[in-house]
Parts: structure tokens; sequence; C-alpha cells
């Protein structure tokens, strides 16, 4: 059985209203790709003091693949020494993580 938050009631809803309002992959959009998105993510871990029911602007829509690449090299206790959730850059040559300081430092 999933872990709290993900098996409340709660979470349930506020993940369908994320995929319905963003069903495709925020990351492999930016890389420019139109890939279905799968699983609902907290920007801010909740291990790392996010909130485990955030507005929808605290929660990115991803695939499967973005997600298990943003949960293994950030998604400890204290995240990564670069900061960064994503590696690589978009079709437009711009970083695809959206907290990479080229964007300001923040989705």
């Amino acid at each position: 059985m999933a872990a709290w938050p993900y098996c409340t009631s709660n979470w349930k809803r506020l993940r369908l209203v994320k995929l319905a309002a963003c069903p495709l992959c925020f990351i492999c959009e930016r890389r420019g790709r139109l890939v279905e998105a799968t699983v609902v993510d907290h920007i801010t871990p909740i291990r790392q003091g996010g909130p485990a029911f955030p507005e929808l602007a605290g929660l990115m829509s991803l695939c499967k693949r973005c997600h298990d690449e943003k949960t293994a090299s950030f998604d400890r206790a204290r995240g990564n020494a670069t900061g960064r959730r994503f590696k690589g850059c978009g079709a437009d040559g711009n970083p695809v993580d959206p907290s990479d300081g080229w964007w300001g430092g923040g989705p």
C-alpha cells in the first residue's frame, strides 16, 4: 500500500485535478517531446519541507521516466549539490530544469 499522503482521498483528487490541468509531461515538453504525464510530483519534496497537499503550482505533471530521474537525483533529505532536478537542454537550447539559475532559480 502507498505511504501517506499518497493513499489519501485528498491526494488522489489533487492528482487527478493536476493531470487534468496539465496532461503532458512538463519536462518532456521542454525537451521538445509530447509525452503523457502519469505521475504528479511535489516540486519541493515532502522530505525537504514541502507541503503534502500543495497548491497546483507546487506540483508537476511528469511521465514515469522524468519522475524517476528527479527522484533519483534530487528527492533526498538535502537534494543534490547542484540543486538541479533534471539534466539537459530543451529543443530551444535552454535548460529543461525550471529551478536552473538561467530561469531565475525557481519554477
